[in-house]
């Protein structure tokens, strides 16, 4: 049977991924429930991955560690299977509190949240898609272990269209209010409708795309597909399948029954309360699930429903929750990216949700059913999934010690090798004797920096900035970008700020800030619109930003997590795309930690060599297309206003005067939707208006 996947790429396999795709399939063939892909940064695993999928042919979840690197994948993905449905899952929280209390000082935190529309709209893409197809590739963060609500419920109440279908407008629109569309007067966003005249007009959740469902004698007449913005037809449908705007959904009949048994429940929770002299936390409970309850009676949902998610989905006490993996309907198979990093998320998120979930129970905040709203434990998730392929640069232990087979990418199609590592001082002044005396001997005789071990005491270094400064220097005078690693977000900070005012462009990167925003700082760090990106721990796994010649490692003797030797040989890796590849680590003392990071890294770049000597390969840079990668992710008013002023300038022609023009034609529409009490159309042609006033201030 024929692949579902159809890959699309211009290179074939080269290197060792031949022998890395080949060893894959034979383990998938034989059954092999765990394997690992050891590859080295800059040996194209993502290519081996994709030649891996389109050789398996079912479904896919590729679990990455952060929103940054699964956008990345993503993208990546997409431009390897263009005719495949390739989504991103992750959280849809910009700004995340979760609900807590702290009992020693009766601090009650109340959850607070930014949801990101866009990425929940994307939410609801990646969940339909798994419904409706065989040729889905989910990249997703840990948050695919995190309740969603029931796949069957959800496919259940999605409302199918058809041109001839008998309907009238209020059975519609009241239709779309049960699946949790809100109706709206103003300009339509995913997973709202707005009425007008004898048509209704909705963008589904999922969609940045309008439908204008016209009704005629009580039957739909037309179902059509149009831009929102520039109000041209795509096309005319037959029918139409709308999802609902919201996972937890629960049909009548049920969420009758689950508001009995929350009702039951919050009985035996009164009286436990009431025999223990708990009258503050009987209290509380009582008029929060009381509020709660007449919410979901009235409406159908709640804030904070998800807690009564045991109730809604008719699941036993302590049973799982649904999560994303509930929607893969047949066998899958599941690629950990970064497995090193991201299997201890997986394990640990269940323990630390419990424990705040707890407390919550315990001082009358949440009735006991809220803490099966939860993530998967990680043996839960282990028996939700089939076969999988770890892959990382450095695996852990748990890699190790599974007993699936390691298969080992070593050797890169371009030739390029592990950067060089040079140790320098932190402090200013002479370095550390015994640093360098160790450092020597671990590379089997190998002189530092390009001078010999007896030399290197007489050199004076000026301390880790000024000699980062110096060198960075150089390497942007070469045309090429530069990363530096902190230890912390105060000093990624501060020293972006110290190199602006050394006349270097720079920003700084960390969890602090958000995720659509983190990817553009990437993108424009490639295109060159600065030079050096500092960061902490982001600069890490799986970013691949060919353009850096030049990485400093500051504070590298420093013991700890970010100081690791998994980070190490990780954070060398960001420069192994380039030719040019340095990498300079600052330290007085050789840890254990560096001095087998500095060897492995030898023992890598011994492999290549050696190859690139046999074949007489020439190392060349990676040029890889700069495109940001929040293109396919992130749908923007303005891209759907291009498409619009395209079209009229076809007719009006370029220039100031013809955005005017263009301008003074919308008005007149507007005053005249005005007139006739359509306000509906009159808001979204003022709303087009403000954009085009704006592209004429930039003329």
């Amino acid at each position: 049977m024929a692949s579902v996947f159809k890959l699309k790429s211009q290179f074939n396999p080269a290197g060792d991924q031949p022998k890395a795709i080949s060893g894959l399939m034979e383990g998938l063939r034989r059954g092999m429930k765990v394997q690992t892909l050891l590859g080295a940064t800059g040996t194209g695993k993502t290519f081996t991955m994709a030649n891996v999928i389109a050789k398996y042919g079912k479904p896919i979840l590729v679990i990455a560690h952060n929103k940054t690197l699964a956008a990345q994948l993503a993208q990546e993905f997409k431009e390897f299977f263009p005719d495949a449905a390739v989504h991103y899952f992750v959280s849809y929280y910009d700004y995340y509190q979760p609900e807590a209390y702290m009992p020693a000082s009766d601090t009650y935190i109340e959850k607070d949240a930014s949801i990101n529309k866009e990425i929940d709209r994307l939410r609801h893409a990646s969940t339909q898609a798994l419904l409706t197809r065989r040729d889905v590739i989910i990249v997703a963060s840990v948050s695919c272990i995190y309740g969603l609500g029931s796949p069957e419920e959800y496919e259940k109440v999605n409302l199918k269209l058809e041109v001839g279908m008998k309907m009238d407008r209020t059975t519609l629109m009241k239709k779309l209010i049960e699946i949790h569309f809100e109706r709206t007067n103003a300009d339509l966003k995913s997973g709202t409708f707005r009425s007008l005249g004898s048509r209704v007009e909705l963008m589904p959740v999922s969609e940045t795309i309008m439908y204008q469902i016209e009704l005629f004698l009580g039957k739909i007449s037309r179902i059509i597909k149009i831009d929102p913005i520039s109000s041209q037809i795509i096309k005319e449908e037959k029918n139409l399948f709308i999802f609902p705007a919201k996972h937890f959904i629960t049909e009548e009949e049920r969420l009758k029954l689950a508001l009995k048994n929350i009702k039951e429940e919050l009985k035996v929770e009164l009286k436990k309360f009431k025999k223990e002299g708990k009258f503050l936390e009987a209290e509380r409970i009582k008029r929060r699930t009381n509020h709660d309850l007449a919410m979901m009676k009235e409406i159908g949902y709640c804030s904070g429903i998800e807690n009564y998610s045991r109730h809604l989905s008719g699941k036993r006490e302590g049973e799982p929750p649904e999560t994303l993996l509930s929607y893969f309907k047949n066998d899958f198979l599941t690629i950990i990216d970064e497995s090193h990093v991201t299997l201890p998320q997986l394990q640990g998120m269940y323990a630390g949700d419990a424990s705040r979930k707890n407390t919550l129970v315990k001082y009358g905040f949440r009735l006991p059913s809220a803490k099966d709203n939860r993530p998967l434990k990680y043996q839960e998730f282990e028996k939700r999934i089939g076969p999988v392929i770890y892959t990382s640069a450095t695996p852990g232990e748990q890699e190790h010690s599974s007993n699936g087979q390691i298969i080992e990418q070593i050797i890169r199609p371009t030739g390029l090798v592990d950067p060089e590592t040079i140790v320098r001082p932190v402090s200013e002044g002479r370095g550390s004797e015994h640093a360098h005396r160790r450092l020597h001997s671990v590379l089997g005789g190998q002189a530092l920096s390009g001078r010999s071990e007896d030399s290197f005491e007489h050199v004076r270094y000026p301390g880790q900035i000024q000699d980062f400064i110096s060198e960075t220097e150089k390497t942007i005078k070469k045309g090429f970008r530069v990363l530096a690693t902190t230890l912390t977000k105060k000093m990624a900070e501060d020293l972006s700020f110290y190199l602006k005012d050394k006349k270097i462009k720079a920003e700084y990167l960390h969890s602090d800030i958000k995720t659509m925003e983190r990817i553009k700082i990437l993108t424009q760090f490639r295109k060159g619109n600065f030079d050096v990106l500092v960061g902490v721990n982001l600069l890490r796994e799986g970013l691949d930003l060919p353009e850096v010649a030049l990485i400093g490692i500051l504070d590298a003797d420093k013991t700890g997590f970010l100081r690791s030797e998994t980070a190490f040989i990780q954070t060398i890796g960001r420069a192994a795309r380039n030719s040019e590849g340095k990498v300079i680590l600052y330290a007085d003392i050789m840890t254990e930690a560096l001095a087998n990071a500095l060897r492995e890294t030898k023992r890598r770049r011994d492999i290549q060599l050696t190859h690139n000597k046999k074949h007489g390969i020439i190392p060349r840079t990676i040029i890889k297309k700069i495109k940001d990668i929040t293109e396919e992710l992130e749908s923007e008013h303005s891209k759907a206003v291009n498409t619009e002023l395209s079209l009229d300038l076809q007719v009006f022609g370029k220039g100031k005067f013809s955005y005017e023009k263009i301008i003074k034609l919308k008005e007149k529409e507007m005053n005249k939707a005005v007139k006739e009490l359509d306000f509906e159309t009159a808001a979204i042609l003022r709303d087009e208006i403000g954009v085009l006033k704006t592209r004429v201030s930039m003329c």
